[in-house]
């Protein structure tokens, strides 16, 4: 099986199972409180207070397999946020592999105990999830058959569960939509149950607004969906901005509010977050590292291009060049190609030939992404602005 059908295949497998385990916890108000206090902790990039909850809930359960997710869970974020960094992969994994051990140990004794269901399930999940980050798409593709079974066991014996509900909506919304997307996929997916684009959404949405907790998990994979399959930036901007203020110190979610301003080409609104991302970055602030100042230096040298401010582009696209020379040591990032395009579209619109001819070369030579290579040449042949 080639990477890219891997890929797409646990993709298609991972979103049912990867987030649904929110659904089973255990009947007690103190940890229910432990348990929300500390998931807000992981999305404000709090972790040693995160930590602190889940390590009582363990104290409090110690074979109970949720603390143990939780911690987990923990570690999942601080990959997430820098996702180049590798040292924390191991001991990431060591932790699920506590969670799935503790589930096997309850599942002998009753194989359909739901929470031990969902929780490993869950576990299978996110150890696949690294896997498709660090493209190890063999390994993530079997965690994902491994996983899928166990979760539908789980959903046939408790459908009404709300939080379940975030596992399903991805599931039914990616197992409809990926095929189409990816034609080559669609021969690998039909032993898959069907999906259902649109009652996928409103599974989330329902999750979104009435899950204990997976709420914020289900806001955020909606933002990605609106604004990556479906187009509808102005919705995604609306959640990104509720997340973004209820965790104003997380720098994805601060980092998709200026993305979607600058989908809806509101300029001066993306300039501002931008360079409030820029500025996190420059105070060093736990989670504003080097790749969002990257993104900050792309951003805003677009919103410049787009005002006609030529000269300011141009140098935040060069500082975006130059922070990608030392960080894409596996090929061209789409940042790197695509402000090296931008730039020799600016020089064209400065009259610039000569500079510009030089810019479409390099991208010629890059990586395509976004048709890039297409659009070198097209403007080889003809000044881009013309």
């Amino acid at each position: 099986m080639n990477g890219k059908i891997s890929k797409y295949l646990f993709l298609l497998c991972i979103f049912v199972f990867s987030q649904s385990l929110f659904a089973q916890w255990i009947s007690d108000s103190k940890v229910d409180s432990l348990t929300l206090r500390g998931v807000e902790f992981i999305y404000n990039l709090k972790f040693d207070s995160a930590r602190s909850q889940f390590n009582e809930v363990v104290r409090l359960y110690p074979k109970h397999p949720s603390g143990h997710f939780f911690l987990a869970m923990v570690e999942w974020w601080r990959i997430l946020i820098n996702p180049d960094d590798t040292s924390y992969d191991e001991y990431y994994y060591s932790l699920l592999d506590k969670v799935i051990y503790l589930c096997d140990e309850i599942l002998k004794k009753n194989p359909n105990d739901v929470t031990a269901l969902f929780f490993k399930g869950g576990s299978i999940g996110f150890r696949g999830r690294l896997r498709v980050h660090r493209e190890q798409w063999l390994y993530a593709a079997n965690d994902g058959r491994l996983a899928i079974p166990i979760v539908h066991q789980a959903y046939q014996l408790e459908p009404n569960n709300v939080d379940v509900l975030l596992g399903m909506g991805i599931y039914n919304y990616y197992r409809d939509v990926i095929p189409e997307e990816y034609p080559f996929v669609k021969p690998f997916v039909i032993f898959f149950p069907k999906g259902d684009k649109m009652l996928g959404i409103q599974q989330l949405k329902y999750a979104a607004e009435n899950a204990k907790f997976a709420n914020y998990e289900a806001t955020y994979f909606l933002i990605q969906i609106l604004s990556n399959y479906e187009k509808k930036f102005s919705q995604a901007l609306s959640l990104a901005q509720k997340l973004y203020k209820k965790f104003p110190t997380n720098p994805v979610f601060h980092r998709y509010v200026g993305r979607l301003y600058a989908s809806v080409g509101k300029w001066e609104e993306t300039r501002k977050m931008f360079s409030e991302i820029l500025e996190n970055c420059n105070k060093k602030l736990y989670g504003y590292n080097v790749l969002y100042a990257r993104e900050a230096y792309y951003y805003l040298g677009l919103s410049y291009m787009n005002i006609g401010k030529y000269d300011d582009a141009l140098n935040y696209f060069y500082r975006c060049d130059e922070l990608s020379r030392s960080l894409d040591t596996n090929g061209e990032s789409i940042f790197m190609v695509i402000a090296n395009l931008k730039i020799g579209m600016i020089y064209d619109l400065q009259f610039k030939r000569e500079l510009a001819i030089k810019q479409y070369n390099k991208v010629l030579n890059m990586k395509s992404y976004q048709n890039s290579k297409d659009l070198a040449k097209e403007y080889l042949k003809s000044p881009y602005g013309k």
